[in-house]
């Protein structure tokens, strides 16, 4: 797996397709993928895939832009999958006009509908769940609801990152979802006045400011907490992730609001069967466990179940809330956050 990283702005795009990609990127043998998702936790899966096809991968890995530098690029854009996280980037992609139908009766077969646009344009692969994550040594609860977030038994032991990033927002358009408008803003107003402090870093630092004393609780995905917990590498981390519990917080449904992350046929793929061929790999059993096994995530084939390490957190029942509704909800999401300043910090 080859990669490219692009942190610039979308300004001369034109010039840098030749640069970023090969001509043999071009050419037989090779899929190019267009992601937001870090390197490492694709990379399991794209080898895996290699490995089973012989076809291989080059990933440039955006941090912002994908969309638009698709648009950019034109007839002329190298990109024939996009892979990416959340619910509203898959829908985003489709409305940009940057993805094209993909009709697959082995990849429809495999994924069950309500993980897939009925069009075609994307497909859900992997499921992720918003948790708590608990301090082992000073939170004696075993069940939370979001609702209780907001409860001023927490004022000053809660920590979150941005409220603007897309997995809080996601949460926070579920919560529109579940209890409208006016009840999600009180509720953001609450859980901004039990901030421990200004919102910052990923889900693995909120876990660390845990272990650190600096709060009680926090807002984060699953996976991340496998990823810390197996991380042989970084014993800061493995010790965060042996830090917390996971609670699986509800909405009155009693039910765990959940994301996912998905893959998309660009809209002028250059190696459209290759792109074919790796979305059906994505879809499949062995590309479910491996993202089950290696990165901690929710199989989204009926049946599969998650790692060991994922069973230990406990049973997700996972919300029915369609995706697209919460794809819906980000707009009104983000100007929450901006009204209520969550991101500015707890209230004085």
């Amino acid at each position: 797996m080859k990669i490219n990283n692009a942190r610039s702005a979308i300004a001369g795009y034109a010039f840098a397709v030749a640069a970023l990609f090969t001509t043999s990127a071009l050419a037989d043998g090779v899929v190019n993928i267009y992601t937001y998702r870090q390197p490492d936790l694709i990379k399991p899966v794209l080898d895996a895939f290699t490995a089973d096809t012989g076809i291989k991968t080059e990933v440039l890995f955006l941090d912002k832009g994908l969309e638009e530098r698709i648009q950019a690029e034109g007839q002329n854009s190298p990109a024939d999958v996009i892979m990416t996280v959340d619910i509203a980037r898959l829908t985003s992609a489709k409305e940009k006009g940057v993805t094209q139908p993909l009709v697959d009766e082995e990849i429809n077969k495999l994924l069950p509908a309500e993980y897939r646009d009925p069009e075609g344009n994307w497909f859900g692969v992997t499921k992720r769940a918003r948790v708590v994550y608990a301090s082992k040594d000073r939170v004696k609860d075993t069940a939370i609801t979001y609702a209780d977030l907001a409860d001023p038994k927490w004022k000053g032991k809660i920590c979150i990152r941005s409220g603007q990033h897309d997995y809080n927002l996601a949460l926070f358009s579920a919560a529109i979802a579940h209890w409208g408008p006016e009840k999600t803003e009180e509720w953001m107003k609450g859980l901004k006045a039990n901030l421990a402090k200004k919102p910052d870093g990923g889900d693995r630092p909120q876990a660390g400011a845990i272990a650190a004393g600096e709060c009680d609780i926090a807002i984060g995905n699953t996976y991340y907490v496998g990823l810390m917990r197996n991380n042989e590498k970084d014993p800061k981390e493995k010790e965060w992730g042996n830090a917390i519990n996971v609670l699986f917080p509800t909405f009155e449904n009693g039910l765990t609001h959940v994301n996912i992350s998905g893959a998309a046929l660009a809209k002028n793929a250059p190696n459209r069967d290759n792109a074919v061929k790796l979305i059906r790999f994505l879809a499949s059993h062995e590309a479910q466990q491996v993202y089950a096994e290696k990165n901690y995530e929710y199989p989204v084939e009926p049946g599969l179940e998650p790692s060991e390490t994922v069973k230990a957190f406990g049973t997700l029942k996972a919300d029915t809330l369609p995706l697209v509704d919460i794809a819906k909800g980000r707009k009104a999401a983000s100007e929450m956050v901006d009204r209520v300043g969550l991101d500015d910090g707890p209230s004085s």
